[in-house]
Protein backbone atom coordinates (compact mmCIF):
# COMPACT_ATOMS: atom_id res chain seq x y z
CA UNK A 1 0.00 0.00 0.00
CA UNK A 2 2.72 2.46 0.98
CA UNK A 3 4.70 1.72 -2.19
CA UNK A 4 1.67 2.61 -4.32
CA UNK A 5 1.27 5.99 -2.62
CA UNK A 6 4.97 6.72 -3.07
CA UNK A 7 4.77 5.82 -6.76
CA UNK A 8 1.77 8.13 -7.25
CA UNK A 9 3.49 10.96 -5.43
CA UNK A 10 6.67 10.48 -7.48
CA UNK A 11 4.66 10.45 -10.72
CA UNK A 12 2.84 13.66 -9.76
CA UNK A 13 6.14 15.27 -8.86
CA UNK A 14 7.72 14.14 -12.13
CA UNK A 15 4.76 15.54 -14.09
CA UNK A 16 5.09 18.83 -12.18
CA UNK A 17 8.82 19.07 -12.90
CA UNK A 18 8.25 18.35 -16.60
CA UNK A 19 5.51 21.01 -16.73
CA UNK A 20 7.65 23.82 -15.25
CA UNK A 21 11.02 22.92 -16.80
CA UNK A 22 11.74 25.27 -19.69
CA UNK A 23 12.36 23.56 -22.99
CA UNK A 24 15.34 24.52 -25.08
CA UNK A 25 16.24 23.73 -28.63
CA UNK A 26 19.66 22.13 -29.02
CA UNK A 27 20.26 23.67 -32.44
CA UNK A 28 19.06 27.12 -31.36
CA UNK A 29 21.36 27.04 -28.31
CA UNK A 30 24.26 25.86 -30.45
CA UNK A 31 23.66 28.61 -33.01
CA UNK A 32 23.40 31.31 -30.31
CA UNK A 33 26.63 30.14 -28.69
CA UNK A 34 28.35 30.14 -32.07
CA UNK A 35 27.33 33.63 -33.15
CA UNK A 36 27.74 35.29 -29.73
CA UNK A 37 31.22 33.76 -29.30
CA UNK A 38 32.11 34.54 -32.90
CA UNK A 39 30.93 38.13 -32.58
CA UNK A 40 33.03 38.56 -29.44
CA UNK A 41 36.08 37.22 -31.28
CA UNK A 42 35.40 39.47 -34.28
CA UNK A 43 35.15 42.49 -31.98
CA UNK A 44 38.46 41.50 -30.39
CA UNK A 45 40.07 41.13 -33.81
CA UNK A 46 38.64 44.50 -34.84
CA UNK A 47 40.11 46.18 -31.76
CA UNK A 48 43.47 44.53 -32.52
CA UNK A 49 43.38 45.71 -36.15
CA UNK A 50 42.40 49.28 -35.23
CA UNK A 51 45.27 49.56 -32.76
CA UNK A 52 47.61 48.03 -35.35
CA UNK A 53 46.60 50.76 -37.83
CA UNK A 54 47.01 53.51 -35.24
CA UNK A 55 50.34 52.21 -33.89
CA UNK A 56 52.04 50.30 -36.77
CA UNK A 57 55.38 50.01 -34.97
CA UNK A 58 53.86 48.35 -31.87
CA UNK A 59 54.70 44.65 -31.40
CA UNK A 60 52.10 41.92 -31.87
CA UNK A 61 52.42 40.95 -28.21
CA UNK A 62 51.71 44.48 -27.03
CA UNK A 63 48.73 44.77 -29.38
CA UNK A 64 47.43 41.46 -28.04
CA UNK A 65 47.82 42.70 -24.47
CA UNK A 66 45.95 45.92 -25.21
CA UNK A 67 43.16 43.99 -26.93
CA UNK A 68 42.87 41.61 -23.97
CA UNK A 69 42.72 44.52 -21.51
CA UNK A 70 39.95 46.18 -23.50
CA UNK A 71 37.91 42.98 -23.72
CA UNK A 72 38.35 42.39 -19.98
CA UNK A 73 37.37 45.98 -19.15
CA UNK A 74 34.27 45.85 -21.34
CA UNK A 75 33.23 42.50 -19.82
CA UNK A 76 33.61 43.92 -16.30
CA UNK A 77 31.60 47.04 -17.22
CA UNK A 78 28.90 44.91 -18.85
CA UNK A 79 28.76 42.77 -15.71
CA UNK A 80 28.43 45.83 -13.49
CA UNK A 81 25.62 47.30 -15.57
CA UNK A 82 23.84 43.93 -15.90
CA UNK A 83 24.29 43.59 -19.67
CA UNK A 84 26.52 40.54 -19.45
CA UNK A 85 23.75 38.47 -17.85
CA UNK A 86 21.46 39.25 -20.80
CA UNK A 87 24.18 38.23 -23.25
CA UNK A 88 24.94 35.06 -21.26
CA UNK A 89 21.28 34.02 -21.17
CA UNK A 90 21.13 34.29 -24.94
CA UNK A 91 24.64 33.17 -25.87
CA UNK A 92 25.23 30.38 -23.35
CA UNK A 93 28.69 28.92 -23.77
CA UNK A 94 29.55 31.51 -26.42
CA UNK A 95 29.59 34.19 -23.74
CA UNK A 96 32.08 32.30 -21.61
CA UNK A 97 35.09 32.80 -23.81
CA UNK A 98 38.19 32.50 -21.65
CA UNK A 99 38.94 36.18 -21.17
CA UNK A 100 35.45 37.67 -21.06
CA UNK A 101 33.91 34.79 -19.12
CA UNK A 102 36.68 34.85 -16.54
CA UNK A 103 36.34 38.63 -16.14
CA UNK A 104 32.60 38.20 -15.68
CA UNK A 105 33.05 35.45 -13.09
CA UNK A 106 35.51 37.50 -11.06
CA UNK A 107 33.60 40.77 -11.19
CA UNK A 108 30.23 39.20 -10.41
CA UNK A 109 31.73 37.37 -7.41
CA UNK A 110 33.27 40.57 -6.10
CA UNK A 111 30.00 42.47 -6.57
CA UNK A 112 27.96 39.77 -4.86
CA UNK A 113 30.08 39.69 -1.71
CA UNK A 114 31.10 43.35 -1.40
CA UNK A 115 28.79 43.79 1.61
CA UNK A 116 31.03 41.43 3.58
CA UNK A 117 33.94 43.84 3.27
CA UNK A 118 37.02 44.27 1.15
CA UNK A 119 39.04 41.42 2.66
CA UNK A 120 36.51 38.78 3.74
CA UNK A 121 34.04 39.54 0.96
CA UNK A 122 35.53 40.79 -2.27
CA UNK A 123 39.10 39.49 -1.96
CA UNK A 124 38.21 36.05 -0.62
CA UNK A 125 35.61 35.46 -3.34
CA UNK A 126 37.98 36.65 -6.06
CA UNK A 127 40.55 34.10 -4.92
CA UNK A 128 37.91 31.37 -4.68
CA UNK A 129 37.22 31.94 -8.39
CA UNK A 130 40.85 32.34 -9.45
CA UNK A 131 42.19 29.37 -7.45
CA UNK A 132 40.53 26.53 -9.40
CA UNK A 133 41.37 28.19 -12.72
CA UNK A 134 45.06 28.53 -11.84
CA UNK A 135 45.28 25.01 -10.42
CA UNK A 136 43.58 23.48 -13.47
CA UNK A 137 45.74 25.54 -15.80
CA UNK A 138 48.93 24.30 -14.13
CA UNK A 139 47.80 20.66 -13.89
CA UNK A 140 46.52 20.32 -17.45
CA UNK A 141 49.41 22.21 -19.04
CA UNK A 142 51.78 19.88 -17.16
CA UNK A 143 49.84 16.84 -18.42
CA UNK A 144 49.93 18.20 -21.98
CA UNK A 145 53.69 18.84 -21.69
CA UNK A 146 54.31 15.30 -20.41
CA UNK A 147 52.24 13.79 -23.22
CA UNK A 148 54.17 15.88 -25.74
CA UNK A 149 57.45 14.78 -24.14
CA UNK A 150 56.44 11.10 -24.30
CA UNK A 151 55.28 11.30 -27.91
CA UNK A 152 57.98 13.53 -29.39
CA UNK A 153 60.83 13.05 -26.90
CA UNK A 154 61.33 16.79 -26.48
CA UNK A 155 59.38 19.79 -25.32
Amino acid sequence: MNNSLTDKRNKRYGDYVNAITPTTSFWKSLWNSFWIGGLTCCIGQGVFDIFKMIFPSMSQDMLGNITSMILISVAILFTGFGFYDVIARRGGAGSFLPITGFANAMSSASMEFKTEGLIFGTSVKLFSVVGPVVVNGIVWSTVAGLIHLIIFGRI
